[in-house]
């Protein structure tokens, strides 16, 4: 399958720093996949160069197949996006937003109460945006970059301002949208929101990707364990320790999992000591954990 975005070995400076380096990754049609790293990492820096918004010193930027630079946009196209802060007009209502925006001059009215309705923004779409909240203004900049039924879209903190009920209903409207055949690259440090959306995450710190990898095999790399209660704890730690079986830093009886007959293999040499394994607890490391893990190791490695 061919991507809808490939990012080879770009490179960005700002004067003397280096903000990108070497930056390579894909995303195929069809998924949602997550940028996440530190504040200053550089995602968004990542987002502006794909839509053209600046220069940089190497690299290339494909969509769709086709080169974007700062002098060639025509791919952008098909790309919707919001990156930081929606550009709101203060005395335009959200209306005359999204009627100025939209392309299609046939479909237009028929479009715009289309995404105003999957938004849920009709109560205050006729009045002037200078009185919208920052979540009224973050809802309307999703809006604009969605309207126009984009094949690919970009959205930097999307859920900015957002409470919890647009928050749920943001996140409906995007595997909505990706079931039809959407393809997103999202940025957020809401993380717990990002993990119930993403197929694959793109890890990024201090300029440089660190990881690309599916959702699964995050987790399965960086975290799954069984927590053990037993007849006798003390003595289970003892056996294991003994063992050179590795137990986590906690109160608990904590094992990081290798593979899947290993609890059978814990029952087994417990029993032979003569210990009863009471409750089995399956642990499955979230986003967050397994990002920060990621990170410390790198951090390691260096």
């Amino acid at each position: 399958m061919n991507d809808i975005l490939t990012v080879e070995k770009l490179n960005k400076s700002f004067g003397s720093k280096k903000v990108l380096k070497d930056v390579s990754f894909n995303v195929q049609p069809g998924k949602i996949v997550g940028l996440v790293g530190p504040n200053g990492a550089g995602k968004t820096t990542i987002m502006k160069a794909i839509l053209g918004l600046f220069d940089f010193q190497s690299g290339n930027i494909l969509v769709n197949g086709e080169r974007i630079s700062i002098v060639h946009h025509q791919p952008l196209s098909d790309v919707g996006a919001l990156i930081e802060y929606p550009g709101i007009y203060p005395f335009l209502t959200g209306r005359q937003h999204l009627e100025l925006f939209a392309d299609n001059e046939t479909t237009r009215k028929e479009d715009i109460q289309n995404i105003i309705t999957k938004l849920n923004i009709e109560s205050y779409i006729d009045r002037k945006a200078k009185g919208y909240s920052l979540g009224m203004k973050q809802k309307l900049g999703i809006a604009l970059a969605l309207l126009n039924k984009p094949k690919l879209v970009i959205l930097d903190e999307p859920m900015n301002g957002l409470d919890p009920k647009a928050t749920k209903e943001l996140r409906d409207l995007i595997l909505q949208l990706t079931k039809a055949g959407t393809t997103f690259l999202i940025s957020s440090h809401i993380l717990s929101e990002l993990e119930k959306l993403v197929d694959e995450i793109v890890v990024i710190d201090d300029g440089k990707i660190i990881k690309q990898t599916s959702m699964e095999a995050l987790s399965d790399s960086n975290g799954n364990y069984l927590v053990l209660t037993t007849s006798d704890d003390e003595k289970a730690r003892k056996v294991f320790i003994d063992e050179g079986i590795k137990l986590e830093q906690t109160t608990e009886i904590r094992i990081k999992k290798t593979s899947d007959d290993q609890l059978a293999s814990l029952i087994q040499l417990l029993s032979n000591h003569g210990v009863n394994i009471i409750d089995v607890q399956h642990e499955h490391s979230d986003l967050e954990t397994s990002l920060l893990d990621l990170l410390d190791n790198k951090q390691v490695e260096e």
